[in-house]
């Protein structure tokens, strides 16, 4: 499975990291240099919460950021569960 909220569809993205070498010109040096260059993944604060369903009767396990807690807990469960439904999502 992958990392992604079903609510914000935040996922993983990707990016560098720069090794920087060298001593800084306010040190009197020349500079600080970048001398190596790695790919690295930027992870979401993704987790399971299972929720009560009341509308069915049983619980629902969903796969969220914490930004996307936020949002069901703002919007309600009810409407976001018909909303994800309206796309397509299976829950």
């Amino acid at each position: 499975m992958s990392r992604k909220c079903i609510v914000t569809k935040k996922k993983t993205s990707t990016g560098k990291s720069y090794s920087k070498r060298g001593i800084a010109k306010k040190k009197k040096g020349i500079g600080l240099n970048i001398t190596g260059c790695v790919k690295r993944r930027f992870l979401p604060n993704i987790f399971k919460k299972r929720f009560w369903y009341s509308e069915e009767n049983r619980f629902i396990t969903l796969k969220l950021s914490m930004h996307g807690l936020r949002i069901l807990d703002k919007v309600g469960i009810n409407k976001t569960v018909a909303k994800l439904r309206a796309e397509g999502e299976k829950v």
